[in-house]
C-alpha cells in the first residue's frame, strides 16, 4: 500500500491519545495486530443518529487501520443488563424499565433492540466487530473479577444495596481526566454528575454488583457469592475486554461522556485486579447536535436511521454525513448537511459511471501524467487518514481527484487503463470510506424507480416490516428483472438471467 510506513513495514498510524492529551505514532503489543476495544450500545431503545456517528467513526478507523496492513482484533460489547438510570448507581435498570413500560420482558427488550441495532449498523455498512460479545453471556467472568477485587481489599458493601469499589485505595484514580483523586471529586460534585449517596464512601465510587430488591422479582438477576443481583454496568467491559483480547490492549473507543466515569472505573478495576496498564490508547467521539442543538425528543429532533431513510435519504447520504466532521468536533447533523452529502454522493457516482463506459485507448504520455496524478493522491488521502483520521482533509483530496478525472475526460485525455487505475484510486479511497462505490457502477444499467424502490425497501426492514420488503423484493424481479440479494453491506442488485 503506497503512504508513510514504519519501520516494522506497517503505515505509521497516528491517534490522539485521552490519557496523555497527545497525538502519538501507534506502537501495537504484537507486530502486525491491533486489538481494540470499543463501548458497544446499550439496548433498552432504538439507536439514534448519535450513537451511530460512533460507532462510523470506529468503523472508519477500523478500515484505515486494515488499509495499512494491521489486523484488527475488535471487541464490541452488547450491555444488555446492568446500564442504571443514574451515574451515581440509582434508579431502575434501563433494561427492566423498558421492559416494565412496554409490558415485555427484559430479555425480549434486550433481543429485539439488539437485531435492531445490528439491522442499522448494516444497513450504514459498519463491518461486525470480531467478537460482540453480550453483558448477560459473561456474568461468571464479572464475578470472577469481583472476587479479584475483592481479595486485593479494593470493595465494600452497602447493606440492601450493593458491593462497590472504593476509589480512594486506587492511587491513580482518574488520571484519565487529567485530575486526581481530589480534583474529579471536587469536579464531579460542581458538576452534578454524580450525586453522594450517605452509604457510599465517596462520590466517585461505583456498584459492581447490585443487589435485586428483597421484595421484587427482577426478568435478570443472578445468585452469587455476594448474593442475588446483578452487576453494574462497569464491571462488564473490564470483563469483556480481558477475556477476549487479555489483560493489557492496544486501544479503547468510546464517546467523549465516558471520560469521566465510565473509563476512569474500568481503568480502576482492570489494573485494581491485574496490577497491569489496561489501555495503552485512549481514543474519544464528541458529541452530535441536530440542527446546532442538543437532540431532544420533546423538542423533535431525535433521530434514528430509520426516520431519516422515511425523509427520502440512502444509507449513503448518512453514512456520509456522520463522518464528515472529524471524530473529535461536535458534528452538527442537518437535513442541508444531508442534501450536501447527497450532492456528494451523486459525484461520485458520476465519475464512476463515466469511467466505467471508458474503452478508447491510452495515450502513454497522458497516461503517465494521469498516474503520477492518481498515485500522489492516494499517498494524500493516506497521510490524512494516519494522522487521526482526519476524514475531512482526506475528502477534500478525493474531490481535487474527482474534479481532475473529469476534466480529463471531457479534454479526451484519457483511456481505458488510465481510466481503470482512476477506479481503482476511487475504490482505495472507498475502502476506507465504506459507501461501496463498485456498486453505484453496477446498479447503474437499473432504472431510477428500481432504484426508489430499494430506498422504500430499506426503511420497511429498518421498521421490521419483512413482509413489505418481500413484497418490494419480488416487484423489483417481476417487473423489471433484478434480483436483490441482502448482506451484511445492504442490498444488492444482480441482472436476473432470463
Amino acid at each position: 500500500m503506497p503512504g508513510n510506513r514504519s519501520t516494522n513495514g506497517y503505515g505509521a498510524v497516528r491517534i490522539f491519545n485521552t490519557m496523555s492529551r497527545k497525538t502519538e505514532t501507534l506502537k501495537t503489543l504484537k507486530e502486525g495486530l491491533v486489538k481494540i476495544y470499543c463501548c458497544g450500545p446499550t439496548v433498552y431503545e432504538s439507536p439514534h443518529i448519535g450513537n451511530m456517528r460512533t460507532y462510523v467513526w470506529q468503523d472508519i478507523f477500523r478500515r484505515t487501520l486494515e488499509l495499512n496492513g494491521y489486523e484488527v482484533l475488535h471487541v464490541r460489547n452488547i450491555t444488555d443488563v446492568g446500564h442504571l438510570k443514574s451515574d451515581a448507581d440509582t434508579g431502575e435498570d434501563k433494561l427492566q424499565e423498558s421492559a416494565n413500560r412496554r409490558h415485555s420482558t427484559a430479555w425480549d427488550i434486550a433481543r429485539m433492540y439488539t437485531e435492531e441495532f445490528f439491522d442499522y449498523s448494516r444497513m450504514l455498512n459498519i463491518r461486525d466487530p470480531s467478537v460482540s460479545p453480550r453483558a448477560t453471556d459473561h456474568i461468571n467472568e464479572m464475578l470472577a473479577l469481583i472476587k479479584k477485587l475483592d481479595d486485593n481489599g479494593y470493595i465494600y458493601e452497602i447493606r440492601n444495596d450493593g458491593i462497590y469499589y472504593d476509589t480512594s485505595k486506587f492511587k491513580e484514580y482518574g488520571k484519565l481526566t487529567g485530575m486526581n483523586f481530589a480534583q474529579l471529586n471536587n469536579y464531579l460534585i460542581g458538576g452534578a454528575r454524580v450525586e453522594l449517596s450517605k452509604d457510599k464512601r465517596n462520590i466517585t465510587d461505583f456498584a459492581l454488583w447490585k443487589f435485586s430488591p428483597v421484595d421484587e422479582k427482577r426478568d435478570m438477576e443472578w445468585d452469587s457469592e455476594y448474593g442475588i443481583g446483578f452487576p453494574g454496568w462497569h464491571i462488564e467491559c473490564s470483563a469483556m475486554s480481558m477475556k477476549y483480547l487479555g489483560e493489557t490492549i492496544d486501544i479503547h473507543c468510546g464517546g467523549v461522556d465516558h471520560i469521566y466515569i465510565h473509563h476512569p472505573n474500568e481503568i480502576a478495576q482492570s489494573e485494581g485486579a491485574t496490577g497491569k496498564k489496561f489501555v495503552n490508547y485512549w481514543m474519544h467521539g464528541e458529541f452530535i447536535l441536530v440542527e446546532n442543538k442538543k437532540m431532544s425528543k420533546s423538542k423533535g429532533s431525535f433521530y434514528t436511521v430509520a426516520d431519516i431513510l422515511k425523509k427520502g435519504f440512502g444509507w449513503r447520504e448518512i453514512r456520509y454525513l456522520l463522518f464528515s466532521a472529524h471524530y473529535r468536533s461536535q458534528l452538527n447533523f442537518t437535513f442541508r448537511g444531508l442534501e450536501s452529502a447527497k450532492a456528494s454522493i451523486s459525484r461520485m457516482h458520476d465519475i464512476m459511471r463515466r469511467l466505467n463506459g471508458i474503452n478508447e485507448p491510452d495515450d502513454n504520455a497522458e497516461l503517465k501524467k494521469l498516474r503520477a496524478f492518481v498515485n500522489s493522491h492516494k499517498n494524500e488521502f493516506l497521510k490524512y487518514m494516519n494522522n487521526d483520521i482526519m476524514v475531512p482533509e482526506a475528502l477534500r483530496v478525493v474531490f481535487d481527484l474527482i474534479s481532475y478525472i473529469n476534466k480529463q475526460i471531457e479534454e479526451g485525455r484519457i483511456g481505458k487503463t488510465g481510466s481503470e487505475e482512476a477506479i481503482g484510486a476511487m475504490l482505495f479511497f472507498d475502502s476506507v470510506l465504506g459507501l461501496n462505490l463498485a456498486e453505484l457502477m453496477e446498479e447503474d444499467e437499473a432504472p431510477q424507480e428500481v432504484i426508489e424502490l430499494l430506498d422504500k425497501r430499506d426503511i420497511a426492514r429498518a421498521k421490521r416490516d419483512y413482509a413489505l420488503a418481500d413484497e418490494i423484493r419480488n416487484t423489483i424481479l417481476d417487473k423489471y428483472g433484478f434480483i436483490v440479494e441482502d448482506s451484511k453491506d445492504g442490498q444488492h442488485l444482480k441482472k436476473a438471467s432470463r
